[in-house]
């Protein structure tokens, strides 16, 4: 149980930092059109997506979503992880 534990948290790790990269490149000019912005675009933007339509941009610039899915996402694999040891332990 302790593997899939693991593997549960490492997955979220990963796509946490491809988060925090993603939001990063929206502050260098032309980063999102490079093929690493194009690629974390297809596998984060799907995820953000959700959130950008029910959390609107503080003062109309300032885009706090991301930091509710960082959360939200942390959420849901602690709380898979809490299901996982119930049903197993």
């Amino acid at each position: 149980m302790l593997a899939i534990s693991n593997y549960i948290l490492t997955i979220e790790q990963i796509y946490f930092y491809m988060i925090i990269v993603y939001v990063l490149l929206s502050w260098v000019p032309n980063a999102r059109s490079s093929f690493i912005g194009e690629m974390l675009g297809k596998l984060v933007e799907p995820y953000l997506t959700p959130f950008r339509k029910i959390i609107p941009p503080i003062g109309g610039m300032i885009d706090i979503s991301p930091v509710i899915a960082l959360f939200a996402l942390r959420f849901v694999a602690i709380g898979l992880i809490t299901v996982l040891n119930y049903l197993v332990g």
